[in-house]
């Protein structure tokens, strides 16, 4: 809850401070046998990317999925949709869970999962089936994202939470652009039915971090993270605010995906240009979460991100409405791509400090709960793509970056904007 004066209440706040258990040390990482905290860390990233890029495999497959399959705008939208969800919705219950139960299972289970189901929507005979392998591939990566954030970035441990979360970030971003290269590349080399040959390196990858994920002992970190609900009451408060932040980049991130593509493929370019447009977006992205890992340690949060929306807004109509492909569009994506993924390492640095003692499940509220709710719109925005064109509902959509600069004005956010 938040107060008059813009103050979380006693209530917020008890939530919000550590224990007397936990208050004097900062619980320590327990270290695998077999890697020490840097080499987990770099392993998590790569695994992250690795992810990530299964998750980009769609996009610049939507032309030819829809013609294969005769999809309307509308229903290519649900794909990207189902996809969307299914890799957020549920990250705050995964996230819950590996705070309670251990982050091992549900790191090493992600790269799998995702990389075997999302490796056979070429295989997918009918738009059902297809949904099907979305949504569970889609898990896959729910589970991993809360325990691998919190993991690597420690928010609780103090100063430097931005930065270490700007790794693992820059580890999906940079797998996000790569993916739609490589979907392409594979699909061009071996065709659409046999992308399935994907999966190997995220089974290969969910072993690897099995085995060097096993731990010495018993648990160090025994803290009981608070129950779901009390960490939703945050909603209300400045956990809402953060998460409307994120909701926002991520819907106006899935539309630029998802329209991207059609727009290109409308205007004559080849499916190799359109898959570029998306991995020099998501290739930005990667700097962005870098530069706004750095930024979010050592400037007030608050007004980064009134910056980085206002200019996020021009940057993202420029890049949807020039010629697909030109230079001035390919210019303005990486402007876009880079202040659009800017915002997250501040959100969720401060989530994190927001719940200390629920780290994944405060990750996976700002993360996936938020990059959901974000996606639900996405089927409306290729509704209104389907009566007014494509390029028309994706520029219609990015000035809804605004309520970013609403979001991150508010008062209850001062006790955050600075890092600890």
């Amino acid at each position: 809850m938040v107060v008059a004066n813009g103050e979380p209440s006693i209530g917020a706040r008890r939530l919000h401070e550590p224990t007397v258990a936990t208050a004097a040390t900062p619980a320590p990482v327990r270290k695998s046998d077999r890697l020490g905290a840097a080499g987990v860390v770099v392993l998590i990233a790569l695994s992250h990317g690795t992810i990530d890029a299964y998750s980009a495999f769609l996009h610049p497959l939507l032309p030819r999925i829809m013609e294969k399959l005769g999809l309307s705008i509308a229903l290519a939208a649900t794909l990207a949709t189902v996809l969307s969800i299914s890799t957020s919705l549920v990250q705050p219950g995964f996230g819950y869970l590996a705070d309670r139960y251990g982050r091992r299972v549900f790191l090493a289970a992600g790269p799998i999962v995702t990389g075997v189901f999302l490796s056979l929507i070429g295989v997918a005979p009918t738009f059902t089936i297809l949904l099907v392998f979305l949504a569970i591939g889609g898990l896959g990566s729910a589970a991993f994202h809360p325990p691998g954030a919190a993991l690597v970035a420690r928010a609780a441990d103090g100063g430097g939470s931005g930065m270490r979360l700007s790794v693992f970030s820059f580890g999906g971003a940079a797998g996000f652009a790569a993916g739609p290269v490589a979907a392409v590349a594979i699909v061009a080399a071996v065709g659409l039915e046999r992308l399935w040959v994907a999966m190997f390196p995220g089974i290969l990858l969910g072993v690897t971090l099995w085995m060097a994920l096993r731990p010495r002992g018993p648990r160090a970190d025994t803290r009981r993270p608070p129950p779901p609900r009390e960490v939703l009451k945050l909603l209300a408060g400045p956990l809402g605010l953060v998460f409307g932040v994120s909701a926002v980049g991520a819907f106006v991130q899935r539309t630029f995906l998802t329209f991207m593509p059609i727009v290109a493929a409308r205007a004559g370019v080849s499916e190799a240009a359109g898959a570029a447009i998306l991995s020099v977006y998501l290739g930005a992205q990667a700097l962005g979460t870098l530069t706004g890992g750095y930024l979010t340690d050592r400037v007030n949060r608050q007004k980064m991100m009134i910056t980085v929306s206002l200019l996020a807004v021009p940057a993202h109509i420029a890049a949807v409405a020039l010629p697909p492909a030109s230079a001035p569009a390919l210019a303005a994506a990486v402007v876009a791509g880079f202040l659009n993924m800017a915002l997250l390492p501040p959100v969720v640095v401060m989530a994190q400090e927001m719940v200390p003692a629920g780290a994944a499940a405060s990750s996976g509220i700002v993360m996936g709960l938020a990059w959901a709710v974000g996606a639900l719109i996405i089927p409306i925005t290729g509704a209104l793509g389907d009566v007014y064109g494509p390029v028309n509902a994706a520029m219609w959509s990015m000035p809804t970056l605004l309520l970013v600069t609403l979001f991150a004005s508010h008062p209850s956010l001062r006790p955050y904007s600075r890092s600890r």
